[in-house]
């Protein structure tokens, strides 16, 4: 056991841990280049990240014009052939990321990563990252049958990392769904891809830097 008296810390991972909106934005474009449509800026793809591959290319196809089940499911390849290859393009860590996540390493607590990213595709940019040893365990969309906001995806990341009191990290209505689901306390960032304001999320704390991580820990333990 530690200070924090915490066994685990769950992250999501594109716009928690990861600002991946580029890259994603990118991906995105190139399927809509190729359907004759107009890019978007990657501000605005950023509102549209959170509930996997398919919704980002249904809420981008809606966005640009026509979408339809058929075109969706057309354009997934096309969507993840592009982003597998072009993963790490200009995805960078948020500021303070790495020193917060290490000085919970430091202090005994195990990380996990819980994500609607496919697995194989989170797996391939932690390592691009170079995050690998960091994290205990790391589940995405396909490692279950289920994905967030079912509560077994953060459940199962918690369990392999060695389970115990949790806390889970994360930026968007998907997340706060996940961690009411799974009776665990949530930290927002502000920083991430939410499509709403990030205090109307319902989260128990929102930091707007990483540096308040640890303080924020803290303090919702103080509240346990």
């Amino acid at each position: 056991m530690n200070d924090l008296t915490l066994n685990v810390v769950a992250f999501d991972l594109d716009g928690t841990l990861l600002d991946t909106a580029s890259d994603l934005a990118a991906a995105l474009n190139h399927v809509l280049r190729s359907l004759g449509r107009q890019p978007l800026p990657d501000e605005q793809v950023r509102v549209l990240v959170g509930h996997g591959a398919r919704a980002l290319i249904r809420r981008g196809l809606e966005v640009s014009g026509e979408s339809n089940p058929e075109l969706v499911e057309a354009m997934l390849p096309v969507f993840l052939d592009y982003y597998s290859d072009n993963i790490c393009t200009d995805t960078h860590p948020f500021d303070g990321v790495e020193t917060a996540l290490d000085a919970l390493l430091g202090k005994g607590v195990a990380l996990a990563i819980c994500t609607n990213k496919p697995a194989p595709l989170t797996l391939q940019l932690i390592d691009h990252i170079g995050w690998t040893d960091r994290f205990a365990s790391i589940v995405g969309a396909g490692t279950l049958p289920v994905r967030k906001p079912d509560a077994a995806p953060l459940h199962e990341a918690i369990r392999r990392a060695g389970g115990g009191r949790a806390i889970y990290v994360g930026d968007s209505v998907v997340d706060a769904e996940t961690a009411r689901a799974a009776g665990i306390p949530m930290i927002a960032v502000s920083f991430g891809f939410s499509d709403r304001p990030v205090h109307e999320l319902g989260a128990d704390l929102v930091i707007d830097h990483y540096c308040e991580l640890l303080p924020a820990l803290a303090q919702l333990q103080a509240r346990a």
